[in-house]
């Protein structure tokens, strides 16, 4: 398509966007507070829209239906319960959560009180990692899909979407991307399902798509596919405890009404999510029973590109735009809150204009390197697996602090370290020719597991005392 065309349509929706977000953010954000928690604002369904949106990335046009391409319908019916089951996962740690620390605001603050510095450093770093990989991810995504309609170099793709989610998430905090959120919602599941019926018609139905499986990959349409179940597991343990350490979600715990609205929320979007990334992966099972040529990944594209006509690629895009910046303005706002919750914790004499301030610098800093690595179009899987690994040495450790009086840093910190070293042992080389990746992720979850009951049997000592956390963590003074 004309690169003039695609360049002004991307543009002018990155712009209504921002507009959308900042005019909306003069109006409802006041406080600190309001910037990173939006504290009690969220009802049942808009706290589904907006984490459905917030996990909705650009991954979705991709990720499931190249599964699919080599693990069939196992591995695609892995991915859809990751996607989802994270959220349900969230239902009993977020009511813990919101018990324990009523007025809180993210997990490491969670994690400084409950078990001191090197538990809440390591998963700082993990949470951090892992959110900087995923916007880089989306980034470059969204830069490949225009790439696909038009020839625009990757860095302006980069460069626009940043500068345009940066607009408003910088000015408005988690209140302007939760309205956002919505918004873009409203944009993006009407173009997914049109899509998916259209490729669906395109292809000739199930009929079609079984037939076609059946004569050149029938493994791929057997869900006891030894690759595809190794895989399908993988992507459970990998997905939910790697998102379990996304600070976005916890915002969204927190910005919850009450219990019952934080608990319908995530469940509501738990079933949207596998049910969209599962029908997103038959288009991965479409593209290998039609014989089509090219890698997995563009599945998607390939499919639709012969059953829409060629302006709706143009609405394809759009639909990108939004499932990209939902993510990013997510994640841009999971890390400011970090930095004005721990900055503000170290330096409390700062306050809360300077805290903000620091905070967007920090941001604006950020991106820059962020957009640069998104425009080299990298794949960054196996940085995301390694955030995955981390993630799944710390979970046990971390939710089971959350329950246990008994458990201790120390106890904490050596089952961590446990499982890090189990699953490292196993974890597969960069090219993934070698070791097990789902073996890499079971050890790294169940190791720490038996470390922590040991230390729990041979413990002596006083144990820690709940109560103490609301004393400690409360809303930030302006």
């Amino acid at each position: 398509m004309s690169i003039a065309v695609v360049a002004i349509v991307l543009v002018l929706a990155a712009a209504v966007f921002a507009v959308a977000g900042i005019v909306y953010s003069r109006r409802h954000v006041g406080s600190l507070e309001d910037y990173i928690t939006a504290r009690g604002s969220l009802g049942s369904a808009g706290g589904a829209a907006t984490i459905v949106a917030t996990g909705l990335g650009a991954w979705i046009l991709f990720g499931p239906a190249e599964a699919a391409t080599w693990g069939g319908i196992a591995a695609v019916l892995g991915y859809a319960i990751g996607a989802g089951g994270f959220c349900f996962a969230f239902v009993p740690l977020g009511r813990r959560m919101r018990e324990v620390m009523p007025e809180g605001h993210s997990l490491t603050e969670f994690l400084w009180h409950r078990f001191g510095g090197i538990i809440y450093l390591v998963a700082l770093i993990a949470m951090v990692f892992y959110m900087c990989i995923f916007i880089t991810a989306e980034l470059t995504a969204m830069a490949g899909i225009v790439a696909l309609i038009a020839d625009i170099p990757l860095w302006a793709t980069a460069a626009v979407v940043m500068a345009a989610t940066l607009a408003y998430t910088l000015y408005g905090g988690l209140r302007a991307s939760i309205f956002t959120d919505a918004v873009q919602l409203v944009i993006i599941l009407p173009i997914l399902l049109t899509g998916l019926v259209a490729g669906w018609i395109a292809v000739g139905g199930g009929a079609a798509v079984t037939q076609g499986l059946a004569e050149r990959a029938p493994q791929l349409a057997d869900v006891t596919f030894s690759v595809g179940v190794e895989g399908g597991l993988a992507l459970v343990l990998g997905v939910v405890l790697a998102n379990l350490f996304h600070q976005g979600y916890w915002q969204r715990v927190f910005a919850a009404r009450d219990d019952r609205a934080m608990a319908s929320s995530f469940m509501g979007a738990g079933m949207i999510s596998g049910v969209a990334v599962l029908a997103m992966g038959l288009f991965g099972l479409a593209f290998v029973a039609l014989g089509k040529e090219g890698p997995g990944a563009t599945a998607v594209f390939a499919i639709l590109a012969d059953a829409l006509p060629v302006w709706m690629m143009l609405v394809v895009m759009v639909a990108g735009l939004a499932l990209v910046m939902s993510s990013a303005d997510t994640i841009l706002n999971a890390i400011s809150s970090l930095i004005v919750v721990d900055l503000g914790r170290a330096l409390p004499a700062l306050g809360a204009d300077r805290l903000l301030r620091y905070a967007r610098l920090i941001l604006i800093a950020a991106a820059v390197p962020i957009v640069i690595v998104a425009a080299q179009g990298f794949s960054v899987l196996y940085l995301f697996l390694i955030a995955d690994l981390i993630c799944a040495a710390l979970a046990f450790p971390v939710f089971f602090g959350l329950y246990n009086a008994r458990y201790d840093g120390t106890g904490a910190v050596v089952s961590v370290a446990a499982g890090l070293v189990a699953g490292g042992w196993v974890f597969p080389d960069p090219t993934l020719a070698t070791g097990s990746l789902f073996g890499a992720f079971a050890l790294a979850f169940c190791v720490p597991i038996a470390v922590s009951l040991l230390f729990i049997v041979a413990r002596r000592g006083r144990d820690f005392e709940f109560s103490t956390l609301r004393a400690k963590v409360g809303l930030i003074a302006e």
